[in-house]
């Protein structure tokens, strides 16, 4: 993208110049001589124009282990570069624009919104100046909504508004959801937001409060999404009705298959760990008030883990992810997820035998947040795959063995929201 405003800003500049040349009878080592009159600007125009066309449609085919296709179609969401050099009166963070008018090539100073930006003179004629808006603009309403350009012979404002951003995810305080929890939202372009829906199945999310930098939202009572992004409605300028897609995907624990979550253990899974304390704590949570804590004897080779010997877990080849947080202890740790019927069996597989997949390292002391594709085949020996059931189903077992090493320290994890995703 940036590749081609560069292009398409040369391009224009080369045609600014070679006009600013033709009208100007003296020059300057600028190469014109800028008029001594106040400033004029009549309009303003982009080097580059994105928008977003929701009626394109993006399709992709995924195949079965017996190879029979399946064909999902999704609307376009992602802007579009289309022609420049279209006359505006509003613009969006880091784009390019064009100043024109006359007497502006002894332009001093451009402020947007009260914000000093910078331009290259070199860029610039005395009937145009070429700007872009950097991040630091305000564009939060209330706003002046103005350009204000200063020569050596004058001030000039003209009315043009700093479009707000997308709505853009840089963090989330959760990317699992049950019916009606709540998860917060951290980056830019909130403020804006008129509503949100879950873009799989178009199920309305709520609104609980908004400022710029954070949304907190409340999901869905009930939903049949297994895992969606989210669909934004905001206004953009004097469009109250455009919209953008998170590339931030969230999985619907209400329709998984959950192995430890609201507190406590489901689906008849208990704790299966061979050291103690382990099991139920209430001394870290990731979404509520307790987890499974797993604690690491210091040079111990120690699977922590947890069982289910009846029902089981059954084979599906539905199941697309096993999704967990897990809290670290006071140094980055790999674990090895085992189970009974991976590879290897529920037992001390060292990390040099264990194949990526099953590879987990965990920085320490904070939260982190795994989705681990799964293996739609038994006999699939794709090692980027996590094959849960290599060896026959049901499934009973799953732990994590960490390697001793000399210099160990005792160490406790956590492990929360720990479940099996479609």
């Amino acid at each position: 993208m940036k590749f081609k405003q560069l292009k398409n800003l040369y391009w224009v500049l080369s045609a600014l110049m070679v006009v600013g040349f033709a009208s100007c009878k003296k020059m300057n080592s600028e190469g014109f001589t800028p008029g001594t009159g106040a400033p004029v600007i009549t309009s303003v125009r982009t080097l580059s124009k994105s928008t977003v066309d929701s009626m394109l449609i993006h399709s992709t085919v995924t195949y079965n282990s017996s190879g029979i296709s399946t064909t999902v179609s999704y609307n376009n969401y992602t802007p579009q570069v289309t022609a420049f050099d279209s006359t505006t009166v509003t613009g969006n963070l880091n784009n390019y624009y064009v100043l024109i008018g006359s007497n502006l090539g002894s332009t001093t100073k451009i402020a947007i919104n009260g914000v000093t930006i910078y331009f290259n003179r070199a860029f610039s004629s005395d009937n145009t100046v070429i700007f872009q808006i950097p991040t630091t603009v305000p564009y939060v309403q209330p706003q002046p909504n103005t350009i204000v350009v200063t020569t050596l012979h004058g001030t000039v404002t003209y009315k043009f508004t700093t479009l707000p951003p997308p709505p853009t995810i840089t963090a989330v305080s959760d990317y699992d959801f049950q019916a009606g929890t709540q998860v917060t939202l951290t980056g830019k372009g909130f403020a804006s937001v008129s509503d949100v829906k879950l873009r799989a199945t178009g199920d309305e999310v709520g609104i609980v409060s908004q400022n710029d930098s954070t949304l907190v939202m409340k999901m869905p009572a009930k939903s049949a999404a297994t895992e969606s992004t989210l669909l934004f409605t905001y206004t953009s300028g004097a469009n109250p009705t455009a919209q953008t897609a998170s590339t931030t995907t969230f999985n619907d624990l209400d329709n998984g298959y959950i192995i430890f979550a609201d507190n406590n253990f489901q689906n008849s899974w208990s704790n299966n760990s061979w050291a103690s304390p382990s099991g139920v704590s209430t001394a870290a949570s990731h979404s509520g008030t307790a987890s499974a804590e797993a604690t690491y004897p210091a040079g111990g080779w120690q699977i922590e883990g947890w069982a289910n010997y009846y029902p089981s877990v059954p084979y599906d080849p539905t199941y697309k992810y096993l999704t967990f947080w897990v809290k670290g202890g006071t140094v980055t740790h790999t674990l090895v997820l085992v189970g009974d019927q991976m590879v290897g069996g529920y037992g001390q597989v060292q990390n040099v035998n264990a194949y990526p997949a099953q590879l987990i390292t965990v920085p320490p002391g904070v939260w982190t947040f795994f989705k681990i594709p799964l293996s739609p085949s038994q006999s699939s020996t794709n090692g980027n795959l996590l094959n849960f059931w290599a060896n026959g189903s049901p499934a009973k077992q799953m732990g994590f063995f960490l390697q001793g090493m000399s210099g160990d320290v005792n160490e406790t994890m956590f492990f929360d929201e720990v479940a099996f995703i479609k």
